[in-house]
């Protein structure tokens, strides 16, 4: 199983991100929200999770759902901070368990509060050992398979175990903690080797930077996927909390023309036309697909793909 289809395929791979519901009420939302989600044949929904847990929680409650209800892959976020090895290590076989066999091993972020100088992350000190770990849970967990052969009764045919499929993410301006320019480019080729199927990139608002950032990728050795990481801005609230979290350069057309549109539809309208610009351009140069931040909401993501010419418009979206 991969995360994302054969190259035969006749369609541009897409997926979307989604964070657990913070009420009731929205819970009953975000399941409208994957059903329709899902009627798109994403090639897998990713859950958000957040740091220092002890148990799968609401993320888990989500993955569990869009396994049950659909038939798409659900894709579970890991993080190290906070993390011992035993309890990321029960963690794990708690996704497992509940049929979860494809990840997003990432290092994460401070809490807030917690000065970049100061040990957060616990046990696991990378992305790229959040990977190992994955791997080898799975492994002790189930080292290989038995199919029974047809016509002898107690004999079995032993295979090798599927293994798990891991994404991690991928920094096109550079990480903000690196320390030298290089360095998120010695992260992901770190990532690959310990079992990585997949990247992810962080958002970006310029074909260019995604381009040239595999560019130099592809040149220092990596050659998993690496797919590009597109969000919709359709405020200029939601622009400010992005640059916030990211440390990315303003955006200065974009943001321009969210803060001179005085109406919500107008500025929603702005950001998926973007967005779909952003999504076409990099597909047309060569981008395995397209990874697409929800924010809980189908709308906006679907008359991207719509706008962008990768999917049919919704009817929802289409007026």
């Amino acid at each position: 199983m991969s995360l994302l289809p054969e190259a035969s395929a006749p369609s541009v791979p897409f997926s979307f991100e989604l964070y657990p519901p913070r009420s009731p009420a929205a819970a009953e939302g975000l399941h409208e929200t994957i059903r329709l989600l899902a009627e798109a044949r994403p090639s897998f929904l990713s859950v958000t999770y957040g740091a220092g847990g002890s148990t799968g929680g609401d993320s888990l409650a989500v993955l569990r759902h869009i396994r049950r209800t659909t038939s798409v892959e659900p894709l579970a976020h890991l993080t190290c901070v906070g993390n011992t090895y035993a309890g990321a290590t029960a963690l794990i076989r708690e996704f497992l368990d509940a049929g979860i066999t494809s990840f997003l091993a990432l290092r994460g972020d401070p809490p807030a509060g917690v000065g970049e100088d100061e040990t957060f992350l616990g046990d696991l000190e990378s992305a790229a050992q959040l990977v190992q770990l994955i791997d080898r849970v799975q492994a002790e967990r189930a080292p290989y398979t038995e199919a029974a052969i047809p016509g002898l009764p107690g004999a079995a045919r032993v295979q090798s175990r599927p293994r798990a499929q891991i994404a991690v993410a991928a920094f096109p301006m550079g990480h903000p903690r690196s320390r030298h320019a290089g360095q998120h480019l010695d992260a992901l080729l770190a990532k690959q080797a310990a079992g990585a199927t997949l990247a992810i990139t962080q958002l970006f608002f310029h074909p260019d930077v995604y381009l040239a950032f595999v560019e130099r990728a592809r040149a220092a050795g990596v050659t998993i996927p690496i797919l590009p990481g597109i969000m919709p801005i359709t405020s200029p609230a939601r622009l400010r909390r992005v640059l916030e979290l990211t440390g990315e350069e303003l955006p200065a057309e974009l943001a321009i023309a969210l803060e001179v549109e005085p109406t919500a539809a107008g500025q929603r309208e702005i950001g998926v036309t973007a967005a779909a610009r952003l999504a076409s351009e990099v597909v047309a140069h060569g981008a395995p697909g397209v990874h697409l931040y929800a924010f809980n909401d189908h709308r906006v993501v679907l008359a991207v793909l719509g706008e962008a010419g990768i999917l049919t418009p919704h009817k929802e979206t289409a007026s």
